[in-house]
């Protein structure tokens, strides 16, 4: 058959379109464009693991943006080993009717809700859990046990149950998260995982648990749910988890059950640079996902640096990778996928902060959510220290609930 070479004007409008084209993935389902609001750290559940109707609304908002799926980040199996006490825990015990309503109002507009299946490992929050990572570890800002033999062939069917509830509660899929030094992504690295057992040592072992958490995840929700797993490039951490084992890694992902990677990079531990914090001036992980490419046909998402409608349909044209992940640009302006198709001219206007102290751009961007969530982003958020101030008081107010809530709850089952 022979074909006509595309008008410049019809080839420059289709490299325009392709950013807003479909992506069918493996288990079946469509997303409507290449644009998903990335997992974020919202803080926004009611310190007994439940949503908020500001969370919900939160939600609804990125989905009436145009976004083809939004992702909530660090959604814990059980209340032991949280990031945050905002974080939601949905479990056998959970309410499933505020779970239910959380999932009917940010599916709406054909837009995707997936839980990032979460376990903070040794970066669990202090007033709240005991730390427990894959090695004893004793370092400054960070010191946590180890978790038993018997605990870590648990962890499947933990993070299993929670995806099986997030498909009966009407949620689209889930997100395995491997990534910025939590659990998962604690077991892949060489410096923090020092065991000398089956989930320890090589990279084979050290991506056991990885393998074997998304083999029951699969088994949970079925064929025709989103499974997909957050990695992180590098940890950027010297003797973590580098980029050549990373790409290994990838490639034992190819024969896996999952529909797409995620690919981020950088760590939440004390001290280290997080690669939120990056200063270059593009998208992180493009040229890494370049390099992935070669070791998978998985559709592959970069998280991190997309700043402009230009940054993110180059990506996806050049085929570096399938899909945008959007997170602060999106809670700056949770309608930009719409600005964007339409041909609006928007770019987000990241705010610049000089010599932040630490966690204050963290606590900006929190409340900055939860503005959204109530319909009142136009209030200034005041100074950042004010905004430290007040996201500290609000973890410290909802630890307290976390703990009379769970530690009742806990007596109660004994």
């Amino acid at each position: 058959m022979i074909t006509k070479p595309l008008s410049q004007d019809t080839a420059t409008r289709s490299t325009e379109e392709r950013l807003f084209s479909p992506l069918t993935l493996r288990c079946g389902q469509v997303l409507k464009n290449r644009i998903i609001k990335a997992a974020m750290s919202d803080s926004l559940g009611d310190g007994t693991g439940h949503p908020t109707d500001a969370q919900m609304r939160l939600y609804e908002r990125w989905a009436e943006g145009g976004a083809a799926a939004s992702l909530i980040g660090e959604v814990q199996p059980d209340h032991h080993h949280a990031e945050k006490p905002g974080n939601l825990v949905l479990n056998d015990a959970s309410n499933l009717e505020h779970f239910k309503a959380l999932a009917v109002q940010g599916s709406q507009h054909n837009t995707g809700l997936w839980l990032q299946l979460g376990h903070a490992g040794a970066m669990a929050y202090p007033p709240t859990s005991i730390p427990h990572g894959p090695s004893a570890l004793d370092v400054p800002g960070l010191s946590c046990q180890a978790l038993s033999l018997e605990d870590i062939k648990a962890l499947p069917g933990i993070f299993a149950r929670t995806a099986r509830l997030a498909r009966d509660t009407g949620f689209g899929g889930v997100q395995v998260h491997a990534a910025h030094g939590f659990l998962l992504s604690q077991f892949l690295s060489p410096l923090f995982n020092q065991r000398e057992d089956d989930y320890g040592g090589s990279l084979e072992n050290r991506m056991r648990l990885l393998l074997e958490t998304i083999a029951a995840v699969r088994e949970a929700v079925g064929t025709d749910f989103v499974v997909a797993v957050k990695l992180n490039a590098t940890d950027q951490l010297e003797g973590g988890f580098e980029d050549s084992e990373a790409l290994h890694v990838i490639a034992a992902l190819e024969r896996t059950p999952i529909d797409l990677i995620d690919i981020s990079g950088g760590t939440y531990f004390p001290g280290a640079r997080s690669a939120s914090d990056a200063s270059a001036s593009g998208p992180y992980f493009v040229e890494f996902a370049k390099r992935a490419r070669e070791v998978t046909s998985l559709p592959l998402m970069a998280t991190g640096g997309f700043k402009t409608l230009a940054q993110a349909q180059a990506a996806v044209n050049e085929g570096a990778v399938d899909i945008v992940g959007l997170a602060r640009s999106l809670a700056l302006d949770p309608a930009l996928p719409h600005h964007w198709q339409a041909g609006e001219g928007v770019e987000p206007e990241l705010p610049r902060f000089v010599s932040p102290p630490e966690g204050s751009v963290t606590a900006w961007y929190t409340l900055r959510l939860t503005q959204l969530g109530e319909d009142r982003e136009h209030e200034s958020l005041g100074e950042l220290d004010e905004v430290l101030a007040e996201y500290e008081t609000r973890d410290a107010a909802r630890a307290e609930t976390w703990r009379a809530h769970f530690v009742f709850r806990d007596e109660a089952i004994g």
